[in-house]
């Protein structure tokens, strides 16, 4: 603040003044254990008492109630949804949804019992990072810590269902990952069911009718939990974009197509 005090002494235009300010603002500081995976780094698990709160807008935005912004990546995400086309667009920075906390844009409806969740999940710019996630979620609270369920769909193609059983556990997934660049196979259309405890992960291919895929895994989310949309870059201080379409949100099992 001094220093733009001095500028505007000087008398500099105020389109100056602030480019110097743009110039001299910190860039998002990223801590290491955060960082993508390269060559020569490995992406690692945060310290057990990382957390940064989740901020959250109650605006609705097409069939959901709300939007927030889990664990609060250094760059802040958007979401929009286009009446005409029914799609909805999620921009997100974010370093991972996994280990015992996550960061991504979420949006959101708060619902009970059984539950039929589908999208079409596509990501404009072709390169971005492989491990990038389009995920469909059942979350019991907006913590960056909470209990989930997610079938996430990576920009490599690879779609899988994921959990994290407790409130700051690990998360784990289930041993039928498949799809993505070595399969030579990239999902249509992905889906996600809740029928009591069990959660389970559909699947199109090619544009077949939508099947189970593997056998589901048991949760414990409680009423009510949070059901939505959400995405996230896997790079942390970097955004990207993700493009839900043909949205099927149902209050009950067996719905997804």
């Amino acid at each position: 603040m001094r220093s733009f005090r001095i500028l505007f002494a000087l008398g500099l235009p105020l389109a100056a003044i602030a480019m110097a300010g743009a110039q001299d603002a910190p860039s998002p500081q990223v801590p290491d254990w955060a960082l993508p995976g390269s060559p020569t780094h490995k992406q690692v698990p945060p310290p057990a008492d990382f957390h940064r709160p989740t901020k959250t807008e109650m605006v609705p935005l097409g069939v959901f109630d709300g939007q927030s912004d889990v664990g609060s990546a250094v760059v802040p995400g958007a979401s929009s949804y286009d009446a005409v086309t029914h799609q909805y667009t999620i921009r997100s920075a974010g370093y991972n949804i996994w280990y015992s906390r996550d960061e991504f844009r979420y949006v959101w409806k708060k619902m009970s019992g059984d539950v039929s969740l589908a999208a079409d999940a596509t990501f404009p710019d072709p390169q971005g990072y492989d491990d990038r996630k389009a995920v469909l979620v059942l979350r019991q609270s907006l913590d960056d810590d909470a209990s989930e369920a997610v079938v996430g769909e990576h920009g490599s193609g690879m779609v899988h269902l994921a959990q994290r059983a407790d409130q700051g556990s690990q998360m784990t997934d289930a041993q039928y990952r498949f799809g993505g660049t070595l399969a030579k196979v990239k999902a249509k259309r992905i889906g996600i069911e809740k029928h009591g405890s069990a959660v389970a992960i559909l699947i199109s291919l090619t544009g077949e009718p939508m099947h189970q895929f593997g056998p589901p895994i048991e949760t414990h989310l409680h009423d009510p939990f949070y059901v939505g949309i959400g995405f996230c870059s896997h790079l942390p201080a970097k955004a990207d974009t993700a493009v839900f379409s043909d949205v099927l949100l149902e209050n009950q099992a067996g719905r997804v197509q």
